[in-house]
């Protein structure tokens, strides 16, 4: 086994974690980093995001605006504080990612565009065309080139922490072109993994997501906080899951059913207001949006395509010339994938799960309970999105709490005395020889069957309206799937170098542990809040029984142990979240 030692690890190399580095690198210049990311950074799951990146820049807008919007967004589960220093700090953030070369798009005066997201009351959401992400991690990745201290180990698979009297030693890792274990000796150690869509089959995140980040922390005591809120996007393509930006519907594009009917008016989003001020209609939340869809699919009012349900996105009266300005990825990805240009004919679009709002408990500072260990972005849940994350919030959050995991953990570095006691290496040979004993199995469940049946669970019952049959069912499934799993996997390659089942068998792992707290989490809440939804007699929301968070502990072999923790509360109290239906039943309960 070979050690790598370091004062600060940081694990994911997406838009977090690089904010991270950089953060850790210029707080103290003489600490050595090392960043750790399963794929190449520029690979990283940021460098898909399309729609953009939220912050008060317009004479039109307050920080006291966006604040409501996240709060309200969040149905009231986000902590407040947390959200007052996150909106404050946006737009820094924004200006100081165009210092080191991002090219956001600019109005024809040469100001920064800006463009609304769905549950905004003013236009916020900064933009590179319609690649943000790409552009926002390309600028990243080359800043950090220029700090001699950032050591980077790309395609590495994190698969342990190393926990040495309550507090962070270190990280084991898989070099995957060889197969060889390494140990990252440390001091802090900085979560930027990303959430866990995979668990579901319909969805629009990248192989990589698959909660194995949670599940270190997990495993090592953190609580899950907020799991059961999982976020559907309302428009990705059927099959695919391929995102359909929300800067489509930003720009004007409209929702339609099989009749041609603008039908979100009728689940109280509002009447048709004349653009470019919309009460809502598209540009209402995304929870809300994804329920209509479902209610549009139950009355037999949804256009039936080869690969399930749909609604019609319709961009043609933008005109080609702004389509192609604006969304030019958008109408690639529809002629590409469906065979449909954009600028003639509407898109065929669903949900599918996008965002996991729960994740690692961590503070404001992006501590977690366990000495020495920071997460930040869509692992971490740091108390912004609460049940329903606002579109282009995310983008931002890897900015903003990137660069407070980075610096808090440079000082956590720092102020820890190092010893070059053996006991991190003992843990990781130990942990090491779990990992290789997993190649010599020789009868066993196969890994893409027991993930088949996670996914159809994960779909079946925890989907975007859930009752306590199916929810219980789904808890019995994960449980039986995890005692399979427990029992042996099979696999069919028994090398080291390259073996991708195998790193995948470590990752089903992880995503059944994440998957079941998930499941447990939404059983348990017995409201509906957000992205929540039950239709089992608890179809409102209940703020004097639920407006807390959830913790799901690990609890080794058996099912998680749910406790709540309360919500930070400063100026903002609960209220009936409204988006342009005043004096109107929103029928999506």
């Amino acid at each position: 086994m070979q050690v790598v030692r370091a004062d600060v690890v940081i694990i994911g190399g997406g838009g977090a974690g690089l904010r991270a580095a950089i953060a850790a690198c210029e707080h103290d210049r003489e600490l050595s980093v090392a960043l750790i990311s399963k794929v190449v950074p520029m690979r990283s799951h940021t460098v898909a995001a399309e729609g953009g990146a939220a912050g008060v820049v317009g004479a039109d807008d307050r920080l006291e605006l966006h604040f409501d919007d996240t709060v309200s967004g969040g149905d009231w589960l986000c902590e407040q504080d947390v959200v007052d220093y996150f909106v404050a700090h946006c737009a820094e953030e924004l200006v100081q990612l165009e210092h080191w070369g991002c090219p956001w798009s600019r109005t024809p005066e040469g100001n920064v565009n800006v463009r609304f997201f769905g549950g905004m009351k003013a236009k916020r959401t900064w933009f590179a065309a319609d690649r943000s992400g790409f552009h926002m991690l390309h600028t990243l990745f080359q800043t950090s080139l220029k700090y001699p201290k950032l050591r980077r180990y790309d395609e590495f698979f994190c698969a342990d922490l190393i926990v040495v009297d309550g507090r962070m030693r270190g990280v084991l890792a898989i070099e995957i072109a060889t197969g060889e274990m390494f140990l990252f000796d440390c001091a802090a150690v900085v979560l930027a993994t990303g959430g866990a869509g995979r668990v579901f089959r319909q969805n629009t995140n990248a192989g990589t997501v698959t909660g194995d980040g949670m599940d270190l922390a997990y495993r090592h005591g953190v609580p899950l906080r907020d799991m059961e809120f999982m976020q559907w996007h309302p428009t990705a393509l059927p099959g695919t899951g391929i995102l359909i930006t929300e800067a489509c519907r930003g720009e004007g594009g409209i929702l339609v059913n099989k009749d041609g009917y603008r039908y979100l008016q009728d689940y109280g989003l509002g009447p048709l207001d004349p653009w470019p001020r919309p009460k809502a209609m598209e540009l209402g939340p995304r929870d809300r949006l994804s329920q209509a869809f479902w209610h549009e699919h139950q009355k037999e009012r949804t256009i039936q395509t080869t690969h399930g349900p749909a609604v019609h996105l319709d961009l043609r009266h933008l005109g080609a010339r702004k389509i192609h300005e604006r969304l030019p990825l958008i109408a690639e990805v529809a002629q590409t994938f469906m065979g449909v240009d954009a600028t003639r004919s509407p898109i065929p679009v669903c949900p599918a799960v996008h965002y996991t709002m729960g994740g690692i408990l961590t503070d404001g500072r992006c501590r977690t309970p366990l000495e020495g260990l920071f997460a930040a972005g869509e692992c971490a849940s740091v108390g912004i999105h609460g049940a329903n994350r606002l579109g282009s919030n995310s983008l931002v959050e890897l900015l903003v709490f990137g660069k407070v995991a980075g610096e808090e953990a440079a000082q956590c570095a720092r102020a820890v005395a190092r010893s070059r006691a053996d006991e991190p290496e003992r843990i990781a040979a130990a942990q090491a020889t779990q990992l290789l004993a997993m190649l010599n199995i020789e009868a066993g469940a196969r890994p893409a069957a027991i993930r088949d049946a996670m996914m159809d669970s994960m779909e079946s019952g925890v989907g975007i309206y859930r009752e306590e049959r199916t929810l219980q069912a789904t808890c019995e499934r994960l449980a039986d799937l995890r005692a399979r799993c427990r029992r042996g996997i099979r696999l069919d390659d028994r090398s080291r170098a390259f073996n991708t089942e195998w790193l995948g068998a470590i990752e089903l792992s992880a995503m059944l542990a994440v998957a079941d707290a998930m499941a447990h989490s939404a059983l348990a809440r017995r409201e509906s809040r957000g992205a929540h939804m039950r239709m089992d007699g608890f179809a409102t929301r209940d703020d004097v029984n639920f407006l807390k968070h959830s913790l799901a502990r690990y609890q080794g072999d058996g099912p998680p142990r749910i406790e709540y923790a309360p919500v930070t509360i400063t100026r903002s109290p609960p209220r009936a979240r409204v988006y342009g239906g005043e004096g109107k039943q929103a029928q999506l309960s």
